[in-house]
């Protein structure tokens, strides 16, 4: 395997499952050091096992601002720099949430995330990114779509989507590049929580995505890796659907 990563830090948050643990098991597998984050010990450490050499797991929450702060400062004691932030922490609603049902505690659980942590994850890593760096944001396609009873989340996936065409141009002098990968149905935990209190819901989406199938964690890691790696060096601000192309057919 190539080492396009040979010496670079990575920080992926919300890295001890799904797509955050199949990108920092590619990250780590071509070379760098990965920093993964994860509310749960257990789990998190169970991560770090899987990936082996190359990993870190940091505990914490990517919605609590003080659990960011001992990400980036432990990276900074480390190792002094950071080459890509993958902000991938986020949850959708637990269960639907048609209008008219929204309730506060919902919306600061989702937005907390799914917007306010992720904006402090890119934020906090600033002072530590390297001239050339590469920000990857998780989206989803729920930001294009208006799927039912998830408003919540498929507008604070719409906000993911448009920080990284205004970010784009706020670290353009810095040469960082920031950009979107937004999945599809993928064989999650979060998705698998989605579609089993949906009965039919998995039918429906299969028969849209023209490749028939729900989507792997290891397709759209290998997604942020090239948005990440130098192979994408002319590629800024764009949302790169790994969907099976349902949005595009």
């Amino acid at each position: 395997m190539s080492k396009r990563f040979e010496n670079k830090v990575v920080a992926i948050t919300g890295g001890s499952e799904g797509i955050g643990l199949a990108t920092a098991k590619l990250f780590a597998a071509e070379g760098a050091q990965v920093y993964l984050t994860g509310r749960r010990q257990e789990r998190l450490d169970e991560a770090v096992r899987e990936i082996g050499n190359g990993a870190i797991g940091v505990q914490g929450d990517a919605a609590n601002l003080a659990d960011l702060d001992r990400l980036y400062e432990r990276i900074q004691r480390e190792h002094g720099k950071l080459d890509v932030v993958f902000a991938n922490a986020g949850i959708a609603e637990g269960e639907p949430r048609p209008l008219g049902t929204i309730d506060e505690a919902g919306f600061d659980r989702v937005f907390g995330l799914n917007v306010r942590g992720l904006l402090f994850t890119v934020q906090k890593a600033l002072p530590l990114l390297t001239a050339g760096g590469a920000v990857i944001l998780n989206g989803s396609v729920a930001g294009s779509k208006g799927f039912p009873d998830q408003s919540l989340y498929n507008a604070s996936k719409a906000a993911v989507r448009s920080f990284a065409r205004s970010w784009t141009t706020d670290l353009k002098e810095r040469g960082i590049r920031v950009n979107v990968v937004s999945p599809g149905g993928t064989e999650t935990r979060l998705m698998r929580g989605y579609l089993d209190t949906r009965p039919g819901v998995e039918d429906m989406l299969t028969q849209i995505v023209p490749l028939g199938r729900l989507g792997q964690p290891d397709e759209v890691a290998r997604a942020v890796l090239f948005l990440a790696s130098s192979e994408s060096s002319y590629i800024a601000g764009v949302e790169l659907f790994v969907d099976g192309g349902s949005l595009a057919v």
